[in-house]
């Protein structure tokens, strides 16, 4: 998966604009193979991460849970444990 890629389901708050349009665009970069467009392209490169952050926004707004909404500082600090763990990260250094 894409670095800026990541659950945007079930928090509070619930996930801003700018996430989900982040996300789509590290998507459409992904299948694209291209990290910027060219002229030519950047039409239909802005035209598809315009529709993939609408749909996402729309499958994020439909979705319904029971479980209780996470919490995204404690989410962040499980995933730096995690690649503390998985990278061999120093406990001298900083991991924020």
């Amino acid at each position: 998966m894409c670095r800026n890629i990541r659950t945007l389901f079930n928090f509070e708050p619930k996930a801003t604009d700018d996430e989900v349009r982040a996300s789509a665009l590290q998507f459409v970069r992904k299948i694209s193979g291209l990290s910027a467009p060219s002229k030519a392209n950047e039409a239909a490169f802005t035209h598809a991460v315009d529709a993939v952050t609408q749909v996402a926004r729309d499958l994020l707004d439909s979705l319904v849970t029971t479980a209780p909404p996470r919490d995204r500082e404690v989410e962040a600090r499980k995933a730096k444990a995690r690649a503390a763990k998985r990278f061999g990260l120093s406990r001298t250094r900083p991991l924020g």
